[in-house]
């Protein structure tokens, strides 16, 4: 009962708080028609001003705190961002309708971290009182790049499978055409081939012919997939240059002064615009996503809330071993349950261009942000509570 009755206090505080409000409004005008137009420049600025505050203030702690303790959640923050993409290639792809592309590009998008679901995050625990590790909003980027760069690399193997596929089924084709088309050709007498046949006398010499290896396909080196370009363009994204500046100037220089002053005070503020503009961005993407398998809706209503209950049960373990606080661990859930809004879907839009963008934008954007603000948060707090409770 403790459990439940920390879920609902915590659900219905979060529907009355500015970050929740905040999104729920801008999807609220935006479905009345409102012609309310937030200008891009200002949209990301603000996206920079709260990223470059999240890593001012991770790159404070880290200097100030002790990196042995950072090792195990970062690690388990690496496992989840790889973990959550293969859990989409084996369960999403293979429901019906579910293009396995697609769903490799969803998974990658709800492996990657959402900056501003974090940034939620951070404020409801600051607004309870629950204490966490400055370091722990630095735990983003851990999580991010391993899961962009999975599902471009899985989705890269993928595609190129069936095109070997498609390719093995046209060479085969050509090889029995040219086969019939040597056979015409040849004199035949009292039932054998000409005196100087130039066909293969055995299976090894054609295939030494066609080059083509044992497992059926033309032996010809095939361009592997390249990983560096892909964390490259991960690391250039506007989201997580942002959040890199910020933790290398709070790492390097002493910014307490102009953080303390400037931008903690803005935070806030700067969130509920950034909820606002999510909200009618949440909307528009509403239409998209009925183009596509009712599947992804099934796909990001369950998919945040699991991502998240598996992260919460390794942060615990971390907790266990090295003292990682429960606030900590709330933390590592909800950047498992979010998903990429600002630095995804750029990086997937390169990484996977066969990939159906309403797909994995609409059902993230529009149910999956939701649901790990909305229902995510107030859940693992709930059982942080519990815990702490007991």
């Amino acid at each position: 009962m403790d459990f439940l009755s920390y879920f609902f206090m915590d659900f219905v505080g979060q529907l009355q708080s500015p970050t929740l409000a905040f999104l729920l409004g801008g999807m609220i005008i935006a479905a009345l028609g409102s012609k309310l137009e937030i200008p891009d420049a200002i949209y990301k600025f603000i996206v920079f001003m709260l990223l470059i505050r999240v890593g001012l203030s991770g790159g404070i702690a880290i200097r100030n705190g002790n990196l042995v303790e950072m090792l195990l959640p970062a690690l388990f923050s690496v496992v989840m961002g790889i973990l959550i993409v293969f859990i989409g290639r084996y369960t999403l792809a293979k429901l019906p309708n579910v293009q396995t592309v697609d769903a490799i590009a969803t998974a990658g998008l709800f492996g990657a971290v959402s900056g501003s679901t974090m940034a939620a995050a951070l404020t409801v625990l600051e607004t309870q009182g629950i204490e966490y590790e400055p370091w722990a909003g630095a735990l983003y980027p851990f999580m991010d790049i391993p899961a962009l760069v999975t599902a471009i690399v899985v989705a890269s193997i993928y595609t190129s499978s069936k095109k070997r596929d498609a390719a093995g089924d046209e060479l085969s084709k050509e090889e029995y055409l040219s086969k019939q088309e040597y056979l015409s050709k040849q004199s035949v007498a009292a039932g054998e081939y000409g005196s100087q046949p130039q066909y293969p006398t055995s299976r090894q010499e054609y295939r030494s012919q066609q080059r083509i290896t044992a497992s059926g396909y033309p032996s010809k080196q095939r361009e592997g997939v390249k990983i560096w370009p892909i964390v490259k363009e991960s690391l250039e994204g506007s989201a997580l240059s942002a959040l890199l500046l910020g933790l290398a100037l709070g790492l390097i220089t002493r910014p307490e002064s102009v953080y303390e002053s400037f931008y903690d005070p803005l935070f806030r503020g700067l969130l509920s615009i950034l909820m606002l503009i999510m909200g009618m961005e949440a909307w528009s993407r509403v239409a998209e996503l009925r183009k596509v398998a009712q599947w992804y809706v099934v796909y990001a209503v369950v998919a945040p809330l699991v991502h998240g209950l598996i992260a919460f049960g390794l942060g615990m373990i971390a907790h266990y071993a090295t003292g990682f606080s429960l606030g900590g661990v709330v933390i590592l859930a909800v950047i498992a349950a979010s998903s990429s809004d600002i630095s995804g879907p750029p990086t997937l839009r390169a990484g996977i261009p066969s990939a159906n963008p309403s797909a994995y934008i609409g059902a993230s954007t529009a149910i999956g942000t939701p649901i790990a603000i909305g229902v995510g948060i107030p859940l693992y707090i709930a059982i942080a509570h519990a815990l702490m409770g007991g």
